[in-house]
C-alpha cells in the first residue's frame, strides 16, 4: 500500500487505521471522505523531530491549512507543534475557532482583501505574508487605523522553476504570486518595509511550487533566499530572522510517484542552511517550511459505491460512482493520477482496466482514465488512495450535488469530524 495507514485486512478488504472501509462505507454512507488520525500525527512528529535534529529546534514547521481545512485537522496539527498558514478570512476564521493562538498562524495570499487584512490585524496573527508593494501600504495603513504595529514577511519570487504541473509552479518568475527577486523589487519592498512606522518586517518568504519530487530545487532556493538575507544585511544594515522556505514536497499517489522521505529533504536544505550562514557570515535565521499536501494527503482516502457499469469494447470501460467533480476535482482540473482500487476486494489481482466515471451533467467529470482495479459490479465499494489533500478543500455543490461526511479515524475508532451536507444545506442561502 502507498500508505503507511492502509492495509488489507484478513476479510480481504481495504483497512484504514484498523477501521474496515466497507464497514465504514456502511455506517457513514458513500461518498465518504476518510482521514487517518493517526498518520497524520506521525507525518506532523516527523516533521518536528527534523527540526530538533537539523536546526536544534531554532524554526518550527507550519501547516498549510489550505490543504485540507477544518476545525479538527487544525487542533490535531497545532497540538503536535506545528503553526498554521491561512490564505483567506474564512481559513483565519477556522483556525481561530478551533483554538489556534492567532499569533501562531501566517497569513498568505497575493490579493488579501482590506477586509481580510484587517480581521488578521484585530486578531494578531503572528505574520502577515505580504505579496506586492500595494499589499505592503495597506498593511500600513490598516495598521496605523489600528493603532498597532503589524507583523509581516515579504514573498519573494526566487525564479526557480520547480519541475511540476504548469498550474502548482509558484517561485518563478512569470507567477501571480510574490515580488520578483532578479529584477530588484525585493529589496525594493525591503527597503520601503523597513522605512514604515506601522509595519515590522521579521522577514523573508518563498515557494516553489507543490508536489515536487525531487530535492534540489528546495536547496537551490534556500542558498538563494539566504543570499538575499546576506545582501540586506550588507546594503542596509538589518539582519532579518525570520526564513520561511515554504513547502511543496511530494507524496504518493501512485506506485510511480518516487516522493523522496520527508527528512531527506530537511538535511539537504539544512546541510544549505548552515554552509550559506557560515560563508556569508550570517547568524542563522529561525527558519520555516509549509507542509500541506505532505501532512495530509497520504492519510485520507475517499469511498464511493460503484453504479453503472458500461463496457464499450475495443474503447473504454465506464465503471461510474456516486461521487465525481463535485467533490474532488483534481483530474478535471489537471489530469492528476490516483491509485484506485475495490474495497472490498482489495487483496485481489486488479487485471480489469476502468474509466472512473462521475454522476455530474459533464463529460470531463471523471476520477481516472485506463486505470486497474478489480473486476468491479454494482454496489461495490470503491475506493480512491492518497485524497487528504485538496480534496475536500475544493470541492463544490455542482449540479446541486451534497458535500459529503468526513470522518477521522484512528487505532480502530471512527468518529465525524465534518457533518455531510443536506438538501437544506443547499437552499438556506437562496432568497
Amino acid at each position: 500500500m502507498i500508505s503507511p495507514c492502509l492495509e488489507v485486512n484478513e476479510r480481504g478488504h481495504l483497512a484504514i487505521s484498523g477501521c474496515d472501509t466497507v464497514e465504514l462505507a456502511g455506517q457513514y454512507g458513500t461518498p465518504l471522505y476518510v482521514m487517518s488520525e493517526d498518520e497524520v500525527r506521525r507525518v506532523c512528529r516527523s516533521y518536528v523531530q527534523s527540526f530538533q535534529k537539523f536546526y536544534g529546534g531554532h524554526g518550527c514547521p507550519i501547516y498549510a491549512s489550505k490543504a485540507f481545512s477544518c476545525k479538527e485537522i487544525c487542533r490535531i496539527v497545532a497540538s503536535e507543534g506545528l503553526d498554521l498558514e491561512v490564505v483567506s478570512g474564512g481559513e483565519l476564521y477556522t483556525a481561530l475557532q478551533a483554538g489556534v493562538a492567532a499569533e501562531r498562524e501566517h497569513f498568505q495570499g497575493n490579493n488579501k482583501s482590506a477586509g481580510e487584512i484587517s480581521f488578521a490585524i484585530e486578531s494578531g496573527v503572528g505574520d502577515i505574508v505580504v505579496d506586492s508593494f500595494s499589499e505592503l501600504q495597506m498593511v500600513e495603513r490598516i495598521a496605523e487605523e489600528h493603532n498597532t504595529t503589524a507583523q509581516i514577511s515579504l514573498r519573494v519570487k526566487p525564479g526557480i522553476d520547480a519541475h511540476t504541473h504548469d498550474f502548482i509552479r509558484t517561485g518563478q518568475i512569470d507567477s501571480k504570486f510574490g515580488i520578483d527577486l532578479v529584477s530588484g523589487e525585493a529589496m525594493e519592498a525591503v527597503r520601503q518595509s523597513l522605512g514604515l512606522e506601522h509595519v515590522h518586517l521579521k522577514g523573508l518568504h518563498c515557494h516553489i511550487g507543490s508536489q515536487i519530487l525531487e530535492v534540489e530545487p528546495f536547496v537551490h532556493a534556500a542558498a538563494v533566499m539566504l543570499e538575499l538575507l546576506a545582501k540586506v544585511k550588507e546594503e542596509l544594515g538589518v539582519e532579518l530572522g525570520h526564513l520561511n522556505l515554504g513547502g511543496g514536497f511530494g507524496v504518493h499517489y501512485t506506485e510511480q510517484d518516487n516522493a523522496v522521505p520527508y527528512e531527506d529533504y530537511m538535511a539537504a536544505v539544512s546541510a544549505m542552511v548552515h554552509e550559506k550562514c557560515e560563508k556569508l557570515g550570517l547568524s542563522q535565521p529561525k527558519i520555516y517550511i509549509e507542509p500541506g499536501r505532505s501532512v495530509v494527503a497520504e492519510a485520507g482516502i475517499t469511498l464511493y459505491t460503484v453504479g453503472t457499469i458500461k463496457e464499450i469494447p475495443g474503447v473504454r470501460n465506464f465503471v461510474s460512482i456516486d461521487g465525481g467533480m463535485f467533490e474532488n476535482p483534481r483530474y478535471a482540473l489537471y489530469q492528476a493520477e490516483y491509485t484506485c482500487l475495490l474495497a472490498n476486494r482489495a487483496g485481489e489481482p486488479a487485471d480489469y482496466i476502468a474509466t472512473i466515471a462521475g454522476k455530474c451533467c459533464e463529460s470531463g467529470d471523471l476520477i481516472q482514465e485506463h486505470t486497474p482495479i478489480q473486476r468491479p459490479e454494482m454496489g461495490n465499494i470503491l475506493a480512491v488512495l492518497t485524497t487528504g489533500a485538496y480534496n475536500y478543500s475544493m470541492a463544490s455543490n455542482y449540479n446541486r450535488n451534497l458535500k459529503p461526511p468526513c470522518v477521522m479515524v484512528s487505532q480502530g475508532e471512527s468518529r465525524i469530524i465534518i457533518k455531510g451536507e443536506t438538501y437544506e444545506d443547499l437552499v438556506r442561502n437562496d432568497v
